[in-house]
């Protein structure tokens, strides 16, 4: 029997709504004509939560949303509506919230029961069809909980009035408040080092990261690590952060033939990964990867990072110029299916080379994983051609022809599914990838992919001329306000584009997007920020987040930005507001140093102090090149080649032909170098 439904999702622009588009559920997007029909009609809603890349999204979906008799009870008893997270992440953040509140975990796909006014009452995760892995059926859940909502209303109420009064609660964090004590104990070389040593006990000494599987990257703690390293000498924190590069580098995690790194690894050992490919992760993989090589030079650092950036622009970029969101993990159903090999094939493929790649590459008959072969190195390269006699060069040569045959065959393979929609925010985190990748490689091609990308946001994401943005963008929509993090990644895009082009407009523009977040997402009273705008009117509860997770918290990378900006601008407020922000964590930072390790690395350049350096001359590009190539993490670079008074550490300098170089502190420069050898001398390079 087919039963009528009316699904609204077909008029999406988002790839996640767009694969529930033909489910027999009556589907709403997140709106207010779903809200209001609740309201209404008095029943209750079920928000159901996930991202196109998620496979247990795909799988509850085909074992659920598409069966009718299931879509029935939810249609007769629900006001249904999908929402994508990566899309409305703040919906995301609130609701995730109240099932943690009542599961003690949560994850995705979430979904999440709420009265008619959006309030929640109850939630969780995936639910089975029918009773499995000790969880109640879904079917069961669903008339269970109509049957409580329409029998026990008062309770329900109350419940859901209770959840949101701990939403607001627990966002009412007490160390929001502002901090302006002088007497702060936060900015010592003490507290830098307890820092790396918190995350050095959680440190995976043998395989690399952080704790156990699921492994993620963690690339803040790592960046932290090497920046340690590079002011104390610590060699643990180098053999650590280096360590985890190269197991990664070396692991299943990393598209050995493809380039790119999946979202994180289901095994200890880096093999197994979950198959999606964020952009967001590779961004920050890749800056982190650039640091790494200007540090240590090692050249695997450096091809890991054109070969990650060549998957970028082969597999993820528009024709507009912008970088979809993320590759699904799984194609025809099957999760890794796109990227596993058994012998057999790569035997015919690549003949009598197949012995050397296979051996170096793991792959046996019997497979390492699910009867099929995950490509990972076991043994480095520079060791294993040692160890069978062989020349680096030839080999290096064999594996590159051997991974192009096998890409051409892949290609072949039914693709994993693609989300196609741009975010503002983790297009602004690849710009500074871009600027990161070019500072330590030179590759002039990432500085022009930088600026083109910056000039796809600036030309189609804004919403006026007063620095407001949209979150995301597809096929010429642009829509949902902007949120914090997506301003926060923007102004550091600025940041980093301005010292790798000394395009000082690029800074301007930093100001401007920064005057807009002041204006639009400021807690009164308080040096931090509201995830959403002031004027985000559909949602129970204004989160704020501080958290360092898979991306670094807005609110982290606000703290650097007004640092940086404020020695730009000399604005004394906005550096009064980063130090207060970061006094009022000190003890989550030193506590809980793994979930704020982009917070410690601004506390690192606070405690350290910023370098300003300033070049001038007509002819400066070579000069400038030099000096992103060295690794100078704790610097403020501005270059100009024309006279500019507007800047406090540009104003007075002198410009002409020839090239100077200036150390300054508090805007009192040393007199100028007039070689960049004898500059770096002065700095200690």
């Amino acid at each position: 029997m087919t039963h009528k439904f009316t699904n609204q999702l077909i008029h999406e622009t988002s790839p996640y709504l767009l694969q529930h588009a033909h489910n027999p559920v009556n589907w709403f997007p997140w709106g207010e004509e779903a809200l209001q029909k609740a309201r209404q009609e008095d029943k209750p809603i079920l928000i159901s939560i996930g991202y196109s890349a998620c496979h247990w999204c795909h799988v509850m979906e085909r074992e659920s949303f598409e069966d009718e008799d299931t879509a029935k009870i939810m249609n007769e008893r629900y006001i249904n509506i999908k929402i994508d997270r990566e899309e409305r992440p703040d919906l995301d953040h609130i609701y995730m919230d109240a099932v943690q509140a009542i599961a003690g975990n949560g994850g995705w796909p979430l979904n999440v029961f709420l009265t008619p006014d959006a309030k929640p009452f109850y939630g969780g995760t995936y639910f089975p069809p029918v009773r499995a892995y000790n969880r109640i059926s879904w079917k069961e859940v669903l008339v269970n909980l109509h049957n409580l909502f329409l029998e026990k209303r008062n309770e329900v109420e109350e419940q859901a009035e209770k959840l949101t009064n701990h939403l607001y609660e627990a966002n009412s964090f007490q160390f929001l408040k502002s901090n302006t004590s002088d007497d702060s104990s936060l900015f010592n070389k003490e507290n830098l080092q307890q820092i790396a040593d918190n995350l050095l006990k959680q440190a995976d000494t043998v395989n690399g990261g952080f704790g156990n599987a699921p492994k993620f990257p963690q690339t803040y703690s790592i960046q932290y690590l090497l920046r340690h390293y590079h002011f104390t000498k610590d060699e643990k924190a180098l053999n650590q952060a280096l360590l985890s590069l190269d197991k990664m580098i070396y692991g299943g995690i990393y598209d050995q033939i493809g380039g790119g790194f999946a979202r994180y690894s289901t095994d200890n050992e880096w093999l197994v990964p979950h198959f999606e490919k964020m952009l967001y992760d590779n961004a920050l993989l890749i800056g982190v990867l650039a640091e790494a090589f200007q540090l240590t030079g090692f050249s695997r650092y450096e091809e890991t990072i054109r070969s990650t950036i060549s998957f970028i622009e082969r597999e993820m970029k528009d024709k507009d110029g912008g970088f979809y969101s993320a590759l699904d993990a799984d194609s025809e159903g099957v999760e890794g299916k796109f990227y596993v090999w058994n012998k057999f094939e790569i035997d015919e493929i690549l003949g009598e080379d197949s012995r050397l790649f296979c051996l170096y590459y793991d792959v046996t008959n019997q497979g390492n994983w699910e009867d099929g072969n995950i490509l990972n190195v076991k043994i480095p390269l520079d060791v294993f051609v040692k160890e069978n006699n062989l020349e680096e060069d030839y080999f290096k040569e064999l594996l590159l022809n051997c991974s192009q045959k096998l890409l051409k065959v892949r290609n072949k393979r039914v693709r994993p599914g693609l989300d196609d929609k741009i975010l503002l925010g983790w297009n602004a985190l690849m710009i500074t990838a871009y600027c990161k990748a070019y500072a330590a490689i030179g590759e002039e091609h990432y500085k022009i992919s930088a600026q083109e990308t910056i000039k796809f946001i600036e030309d189609k994401l804004p919403t006026n001329s007063v620095g407001l943005f949209y979150h995301t963008y597809k096929e010429g929509i642009a829509k949902v306000d902007a949120f914090l993090d997506d301003y926060a990644y923007l102004i550091q895009s600025y940041i980093h584009l301005q010292e790798i082009t000394g395009n000082q407009d690029y800074l301007l523009s930093a100001k401007n997007v920064t005057d807009a977040v002041l204006k639009n997402f400021k807690i009164e009273e308080s040096p931090f920020f509201f995830y959403t705008d002031i004027n985000q009117a559909d949602i129970i509860v204004r989160k704020i987040e501080v958290y360092d997770g898979a991306v670094p918290s807005g609110n982290s990378v606000m703290a650097f930005n007004l640092l940086y900006l404020s020695i730009i601008f000399d604005n004394k407020d906005w550096k009064s507001d980063s130090v207060n922000m970061l006094k009022s964590l000190e003890n989550p930072m030193l506590k809980h140093s793994n979930s704020f390790s982009n917070w410690s690395i601004s506390l690192q350049l606070y405690t350290i102090g910023l370098k300003e350096l300033v070049i001038t001359g007509h002819e400066i590009v070579k000069e400038l090149s030099q000096m992103l190539k060295k690794f100078i993490p704790n610097k403020i670079l501005q270059s100009t080649t024309k006279q500019l008074e507007f800047y406090p550490l540009l104003a007075a300098k002198l410009v002409d032909e020839k090239t100077r170089f200036y150390l300054c502190q508090d805007y009192s420069c040393s007199k100028p170098e007039s070689s960049i050898d004898s500059f770096f001398n002065i700095l200690q390079l």
